[in-house]
């Protein structure tokens, strides 16, 4: 975790500050980082305002209170938009001329997480040196001299920020959707409203499952990393589709009409041909991870497209596309970025495009998802206390040598640190799917010795 607070701690992980609600990530650390950020953007921009979004997680309202309180104890103010998608908050950042968004929540994680994280006037993510900014007078302890009673900052609801970034949603789908019953899994989260109002209003007959939260639910056994009750639900309700968001709806997961999955690396490829196809994919090209599957590569050089492959996290992949002027890009976790539609992974956004594809070649899903081949893969997630030590661990790398020697061109062997989570990650992709298993597995076991 990126939370704790102490001389050689850090806040700011890859996806902002993450930690056990009341344990790590405090609500005297929240009310520090409302003020440090308030502070930060106050020099650039006297009472900044700051809009505020959550999850649905029970520990959200305490944070959201300590958070405010710290934003107005350094003049800023705050509108509080409520339960929201990340993604929305982002939109709505740069719609309503805020000068920064702030999400409070844990995205996938289980519901005890929970994080904080910002966005510019732009609807991007801050940059590192404000970030760095912020964490250094969080760290440091440090406090300016506070306004007075009569210039702290004021607090106020937003009350039509659902409808406006639904109505921004439901502008999006071009076709009728009347004729696809949708399964749509909401993972107990941030979206358990607003996806199945979207494929209502856009025609769809919509099935909801896991929309019921109570604060300790969010992504208990469902949504985008828990698909296998999505993939049921198809099934037993004859549905065409399946779509399965995480706790923030950044994310989408897909479910055939057959109840298999159909991944980010297939819903990025099924994309990427129907915006080439229609013109709108700039330069020909997308931003993948090193995580993407060789399928996906292999299909889109089947297609002519290319693509240009950054490390794993969604800000990596938004950077590329930036410096290279793309328009789409986003990882096999179903993080997929439209930077024509959204500053950030939109599940909502990528779940209108998918449907646009779907019902302008009036095919099945699995008949589009079968452009991507998938070569086989293994994905070992290995718990860690050290996973610091990674990079230094000599023997692993001796070891990931001589299995990358072995595999030769039929196979390749990715291991990394997590950026969120206490997890050394070990894929293994292989064309003999007996041998990439037993690759990963004795890679994930060494791992395991080395880094306990």
């Amino acid at each position: 975790m990126k939370s704790g607070v102490g001389s050689n701690a850090r806040l700011f992980g890859t996806d902002g500050i993450r930690g056990t609600a009341n344990r790590e990530l405090t609500p005297e650390l929240a009310m520090k980082v409302g003020w440090a950020a308030a502070t930060v953007l106050g020099e650039r921009q006297a009472a900044p305002l700051f809009l505020i979004g959550k999850d649905t997680r029970l520990s959200g309202d305490m944070l959201e209170a300590a958070l405010v309180a710290g934003i107005c104890s350094a003049g800023g103010n705050c509108r509080q938009l409520g339960v929201l998608p990340t993604p929305a908050v982002a939109y709505l950042t740069r719609r309503l001329g805020a000068d920064a968004g702030v999400v409070i929540s844990a995205s996938h994680n289980p519901a005890e997480d929970n994080g904080i994280k910002f966005f510019n006037s732009e609807g991007f993510k801050l940059p590192d040196e404000v970030e760095e900014r912020i964490e250094e007078l969080v760290l440091a302890g440090l406090e300016a001299e506070r306004p007075g009673g009569t210039e702290v900052g004021w607090v106020e609801t937003e009350e039509e920020a659902q409808e406006e970034y639904l109505s921004f949603l439901v502008n999006l789908f071009y076709r009728d959707l009347s004729r696809y019953r949708i399964v749509v899994d909401c993972a107990h989260g941030a979206a358990y409203r607003l996806a199945p109002r979207m494929l209502r209003e856009a025609g769809a007959e919509v099935v909801a499952i896991h929309a019921e939260p109570d604060g300790t639910n969010i992504n208990r056994e469902c949504g985008a990393t828990r698909p296998g009750t999505l993939r049921k639900a198809v099934l037993e309700h004859g549905a065409h589709l399946g779509l399965a968001f995480d706790g923030d709806a950044d994310r989408l997961i897909a479910v055939d009409e057959r109840g298999e999955l159909v991944d980010g690396d297939q819903v990025m490829a099924i994309c990427a041909v129907h915006m080439k196809e229609k013109g709108t994919l700039k330069g020909n090209r997308v931003v993948a991870t090193v995580m993407s599957n060789l399928g996906f590569h292999r299909a889109m050089r089947r297609e002519g497209i290319g693509v240009v492959i950054t490390q794993v996290g969604d800000r990596y992949v938004l950077e590329k596309m930036l410096e290279e002027g793309l328009n789409l890009g986003g990882e096999q976790s179903g993080h997929i970025i439209f930077l024509d539609r959204s500053t950030t992974g939109d599940g909502l956004v990528t779940a209108a495009h998918l449907l646009e594809a779907l019902a302008e070649a009036g095919e099945p899903l699995s008949s589009l998802a079968g452009i991507v081949e998938k070569v086989p893969q293994y994905l070992v997630n290995v718990p860690v206390r050290h996973k610091e030590a990674l990079e230094g661990c000599s023997r692993l790398w001796e070891r990931v040598s001589l299995w990358e020697e072995a595999l030769g061109e039929e196979g390749r062997i990715l291991v990394r640190a997590s950026g969120t989570e206490q997890v050394v990650r070990v894929m293994v992709e292989d064309l003999d799917a007996e041998r990439g298993k037993r690759v990963a597995e004795d890679l994930a076991a060494l791992v395991e010795r080395e880094l306990n």
